[in-house]
């Protein structure tokens, strides 16, 4: 996918952001693991642009267990100091130990029988949120439902998941559709 009119906001000269625009922001997302990995690379961004997760994500990952919440729940803080010694991470004390309560929370919640992937989905009706900008600057930062989610996540015992976090991570995971009407990809994620 090379030329326009794709989504501004992922310039065509940077193979990065496009290739995170061309295969994966807004394509609808319903694993539960794969949901609360997003959620926490999205809180990790807080204060930095997104374009830093993506250059280090992988490194995120392999530092961070792959994401499996029952191996970061067991961490220590001599495991969480390893971490700080990472160039390839963020390496915020708060972002490191808010992973891990997260991690915490999100197997609180499967061990009360919640799904996260349908907890997630419920929030929007089970079904992405279609909207039809023309321009990515027209979309909101946040929105009502994204507030509330927010509210109850921190009520869950989930940090960094602020509104503007929630709705962010809403538009990467496809539960919005956000993509310019004008992009091939706006219909393209809605036959995924």
């Amino acid at each position: 996918m090379t030329d326009a009119p794709y989504c501004a906001w992922a310039p065509m000269n940077d193979a990065i952001y496009r290739g995170y625009h061309d295969t994966e922001w807004g394509v609808p997302e319903r694993n539960s693991r794969a949901l609360w990995e997003k959620l926490q690379l999205d809180g990790m961004q807080a204060g930095l642009s997104w374009i830093t997760i993506l250059r280090k994500r992988d490194s995120i990952r392999k530092e961070f267990d792959d994401f499996e919440p029952e191996r970061l729940v067991r961490w220590t803080q001599s495991r969480i100091d390893k971490a700080l010694q990472n160039p390839g991470i963020i390496r915020s004390p708060k972002k490191i130990e808010a992973t891990i309560g997260n991690a915490r929370a999100f197997l609180d919640m499967a061990d009360a029988g919640e799904d996260f992937s349908a907890y997630c989905w419920d929030w929007v009706g089970g079904k992405p949120i279609v909207n039809a900008w023309t321009d990515f600057r027209q979309a909101p930062t946040f929105t009502d439902w994204s507030a509330a989610m927010s509210k109850d996540l921190k009520k869950r015992g989930f940090k960094f998941v602020g509104p503007t976090i929630v709705y962010a991570w809403a538009q990467a995971v496809g539960m919005v559709n956000d993509h310019d009407v004008t992009c091939p990809r706006h219909q393209a994620v809605q036959e995924c």
